[in-house]
């Protein structure tokens, strides 16, 4: 069978009716070209402090995709022939071009989903290629990208530079040093790469390492976490320490929305039954609830953007996380209530010109119902476009139709590619750009927008947006 082109529609995900169409294309003329705001993502800052060849295309492309990945374990692929690491260093396959081999021969799985579009486009965009991947293609392919990322214009600083990145947030421990990030201020490139402060295994006292987690933050603040009073510090001294390496946010996963504050003293009792062991889960969770109260106090204090994304079921299959680790064992949306969960927070600080915070999930019947009325009234809450499990065309679409005649477009934050997969973060953006360019269009074509105004609109939701809901706060 004779390879299948490889080409790219100009005219994908915009509108089909030809009037709207046309206006969606001069829309999206002005803002395809405006610079990548990255501010969540999975990126290791030390990919970009070393600047070191990427290993080849598997590596690149396949083994950190976890949208790739799971698409593949659904149709009964094991994570250890798609070249996943696991925890105790048993066998998995090395053999980039075989990992590569898999994935081709299985490209017919990504029909009709986003992880088709942004693939597609960083194949043909950022590496030449100009052939659908196949059983029969897939060694030319894999040929054309090893010979790319073995020139210096591939390597990670000089694709950044050409994917026009203004800035690009990691996601950090509270314990790391920061090394990468120091490294990178240090060297001789200006590209922008800040982290992010993500406390979440300090928080939730019923995790396996939780105890380890902490002594490890004590240890690297300098301070005495035997007491409650010590915690809090040494999560103080590390968002300091984050701060001073450029950091502009924090970064909290929750299964749900609950921000409840606790006494002080019950605060203190629940701490000390989890250095004991003897914490319940009712406590546990009672805790987790009141440290995203304290973080919300610690925002307000240091001007850190809180970004909050509850309802997610972390690691659903306990054998995959056993054998893989965090971030591997599937994640599954679960209901949030965050007109109660997040009332507690609000109270107290939402109308706090000190604090800010973006609230995400992956649950949309919230968009309408709880979160838009929530963003349409507090003035320190944004809503985090749509990110993971939403961030398809249909979604990201519906996303705005339920969101802006009631929270308007300045009450959003801008858009999350929350990757750790690269080279797929100019494709990302551009889907995103092109949703909006359709929503925007259709609103000219409506009589309820000015193309001009259309055109602001777009901009503003791609660069003045993100810049504004992320900037440091003056001092």
């Amino acid at each position: 069978m004779p390879a299948r082109p490889l080409e790219l529609d100009d005219n994908r995900i915009l509108p089909t009716e030809p009037a709207v169409r046309a206006i969606a294309r001069e829309i999206f003329a002005a803002i395809r070209d405006l610079p990548l705001i990255s501010m969540h993502g999975h990126v290791e800052a030390s990919v970009l402090a070393d600047d070191a060849p990427f290993g080849d295309p598997a590596q690149l492309l396949v083994v950190p995709d976890h949208y790739v990945t799971r698409m593949f374990v659904s149709q009964g692929t094991r994570l250890e022939d798609l070249g996943v690491p696991r925890r105790d260093g048993g066998p998995v396959e090395t053999d980039g071009r075989e990992i590569w081999r898999r994935f081709c021969a299985g490209w017919r799985l990504f029909r009709g989903t986003p992880s088709r579009f942004w693939l597609e486009q960083e194949l043909h965009d950022v590496f030449g290629v100009q052939v659908h991947p196949s059983v029969e293609t897939a060694d030319a392919i894999y040929d054309r990208i090893a010979e790319c990322i073995a020139q210096p214009q591939f390597r990670p600083r000089a694709l950044f530079d050409r994917f026009g990145l203004e800035i690009l947030a990691t996601t950090d421990a509270p314990s790391s040093s920061l090394e990468a990030h120091a490294a990178i201020a240090a060297s001789d490139w200006d590209g922008r790469v800040v982290p992010t402060f993500r406390p979440d295994a300090l928080v939730h006292l019923r995790q396996p390492r939780w105890k380890q987690d902490v002594e490890e933050l004590g240890e690297v603040a300098g301070t005495d976490v035997a007491t409650y009073a010590g915690y809090l510090q040494a999560l103080e001294q590390r968002r300091e320490h984050f701060r001073r390496h450029g950091a502009l946010a924090t970064d909290h996963g929750h299964i749900c929305a609950d921000t409840t504050p606790l006494e002080r003293a019950d605060a203190e009792r629940i701490y000390a039954a989890a250095l004991a062991g003897t914490v319940d889960p009712v406590q546990a969770d009672a805790f987790a609830a009141h440290m995203l109260f304290e973080m919300a106090r610690m925002s307000r204090d240091d001007g850190l953007v809180m970004q909050i994304h509850p309802g997610v079921l972390r690691n659903h299959d306990p054998a995959v996380h056993e054998r893989f680790g965090p971030d591997k064992g599937f994640d599954i949306p679960l209901p949030v209530d965050f007109v109660r969960g997040l009332r507690p927070m609000l109270s107290a600080f939402g109308t706090d010109p000190g604090f800010r915070c973006v609230v995400f999930t992956i649950d949309e019947d919230s968009y309408s119902r709880e979160l838009a009325p929530l963003a349409g009234v507090y003035p320190a809450m944004r809503l985090g476009v749509p990110w993971w499990f939403l961030d398809s065309p249909l979604a990201m679409r519906r996303f705005r139709e339920a969101v802006t005649e009631t929270a308007g477009f300045y009450n959003t934050a801008g858009f999350v590619d929350d990757t750790r997969a690269f080279a797929s973060i100019p494709a990302r953006h551009e889907l995103a750009r092109r949703v909006d360019s359709g929503y925007l269009a259709q609103l000219v074509a409506n009589g309820q927008l000015g193309k001009e105004e259309a055109i602001e609109t777009a901009v503003d939701l791609t660069a003045t947006i993100p810049r504004q809901a992320y900037a440091p706060r003056a001092t």
